[in-house]
């Protein structure tokens, strides 16, 4: 049976949460607002910035605080990530069992691209699928719509994430929706949003996937 497996990248593949909190504030203190908590600033990590800065600078600033994001994260922002331990095995392993890997992510693909290469994922994942840096495709259930359609001819897909946009978008394509615990989402959210499983680690996840 030919299988496809779609991963989200952080939260999943990476922690990225120093490189995207850090983005974050830069954009707030260039245009002159006030950091929020850290709890908050947890809650963004998942979901595409073109939904989480409007609730903090406003819809009209959002294009400008998202380009000043990048600014930061450009530079530097990219490299403030973490591989989770054991990824990289579970990678391996998943593709020996003969599954053709892909990366789904809300991120930008060019940004996306460059992590997977830096942190030695590139060996294991076909292609990386990403946001346009005007926000197209930046919602999951569309980003996996158009995913799929260039990826013809698998008889099972499964959409691995750590945010309910990941199972939510998954579900919308109807594909097999993991849950991982130990992202940014919790069990609780992940389960709501229609995860069949729920992996504890990476290890855990291979099990689950092979």
């Amino acid at each position: 049976m030919t299988t496809h497996v779609y991963f989200d990248l952080d939260g999943t593949l990476t922690d990225p949460y120093e490189g995207i909190t850090k983005c974050i504030l830069y954009a707030l203190d260039k245009l002159g607002f006030p950091h929020p908590d850290d709890d908050y600033l947890y809650s963004c990590i998942g979901p595409p910035l073109w939904d989480t800065f409007p609730e903090m600078v406003g819809e009209e600033l959002t294009r400008k605080a998202v380009d000043l994001y990048r600014e930061r994260f450009v530079d530097i922002g990219w490299q403030e990530n973490k591989l989770y331990d054991g990824v990289l095995d579970m990678l391996g392993a998943v593709a020996s069992a003969g599954h053709t890997l892909f990366v789904a992510t809300a991120k930008p693909h060019m940004h996306a691209a460059r992590i997977i290469e830096h942190f030695g994922m590139g060996d294991f994942i076909h292609n990386v699928y990403g946001s346009e840096l005007d926000g197209t495709r930046a919602s999951k259930t569309e980003l996996l719509s158009f995913a799929i359609d260039k990826n013809p001819g698998a008889q099972r897909h499964f959409m691995v994430g750590d945010r309910r946009h990941d199972l939510i978008g998954a579900v919308a394509n109807e594909m097999i929706p993991i849950g991982v615990a130990y992202g940014y989402g919790s069990v609780e959210e992940l389960g709501k949003a229609g995860a069949t499983e729920i992996a504890a680690s990476p290890a855990h996840l291979t099990a689950l996937l092979r």
